[in-house]
C-alpha cells in the first residue's frame, strides 16, 4: 500500500489545486513569519476551505504561545496541527485534548538517541514526523537525514518521513524506510517558497509508484 502524501508550504490556489489534483492526502499551510512559506491565518483559512472534503488540512506552527495557537485553530479550523518547534509532549497533548484536533510533532533526527527519545510523545500526539535537524529554519531546508537510522526502529506511534524529499528520491526513501506518510515542501519548489505544479504532480506519482 502506498503511503499518504503531504504537500506542505502551499500559499496560493494554483499550487493547492495542483496538490489536490495529484491526490495528495494532506495539504500543509505554514504560519511562521520567518519562513518564505508563511501565510496569514486569513489566507490559510481560505485555502483550507478550498481543500475541505478533498484532502486533510495541516496547519504548521513553530513554538507558538497559547494565545497564538488558539487563535490559529479558531481561524483556520484545520484537521491537523503540526508542531515544528520546541513543543513538549505535555504541551502537544494539552492542545490535542483541548482543541479536539489531530496533533503531529516534527522531530529533527540526529542519531539513534533522537529516535529513542521520540517515545516520550506516545499518548500525546497522533503522528511523529521524522525530519532533518533544524538549521536557520526548523524545516523546509531541503536536507535529508540518514534514513538507515529508521531501518530497525520499532515504531509505537504513527509516523511520517520528511526532510529533503523530492520527486527523484521519494520512491527510494519509502522503499528504505517503509514510511507511512511522506512530506515534502522545498523538494517541489523552483525557488524558496515558490511551488512548482509539475514537481508536485511528479512527487505524488513517484510516491504512489512504490
Amino acid at each position: 500500500m502506498s503511503p499518504s502524501i503531504k504537500i506542505c508550504g502551499l500559499r496560493d490556489e494554483a499550487t493547492l489545486g495542483a496538490a489536490l489534483d495529484a491526490d495528495a492526502s494532506h495539504v500543509g499551510f505554514v504560519h511562521f513569519e520567518p519562513s518564505p512559506r508563511h501565510v496569514s491565518l486569513e489566507d490559510a483559512g481560505r485555502l483550507r476551505a478550498l481543500a475541505r472534503g478533498r484532502a486533510k488540512a495541516v496547519l504548521l506552527l513553530v513554538t507558538a504561545d497559547l494565545e497564538t495557537t488558539v487563535r490559529a485553530i479558531e481561524a483556520v479550523k484545520p484537521d491537523v496541527i503540526q508542531f515544528h518547534g520546541n513543543e513538549t509532549p505535555e504541551w502537544s497533548g494539552l492542545i490535542r485534548q483541548r482543541a479536539k484536533v489531530e496533533v503531529w510533532k516534527a522531530l529533527g533526527v540526529k542519531d539513534a538517541e533522537t529516535l529513542a527519545k521520540s517515545r516520550r510523545f506516545e499518548g500525546h500526539v497522533d503522528r511523529l514526523l521524522f525530519d532533518a535537524p533544524a538549521r536557520k529554519l526548523p524545516g523546509g531546508n531541503g536536507e535529508a537525514f540518514d534514513w538507515r537510522l529508521l531501518a530497525d526502529f520499532d515504531h509505537t506511534i504513527p509516523w511520517g518521513l520528511a526532510g529533503g524529499l523530492t520527486p527523484d528520491n521519494v520512491a527510494a526513501a519509502i522503499a528504505a524506510t517503509g514510511a507511512e506518510l511522506v512530506d515534502t515542501s522545498s523538494g517541489v519548489e523552483s525557488a524558496p517558497g515558490v511551488k512548482d505544479v509539475d514537481r508536485i504532480a511528479a512527487f505524488c506519482e513517484a510516491a504512489r509508484s512504490v
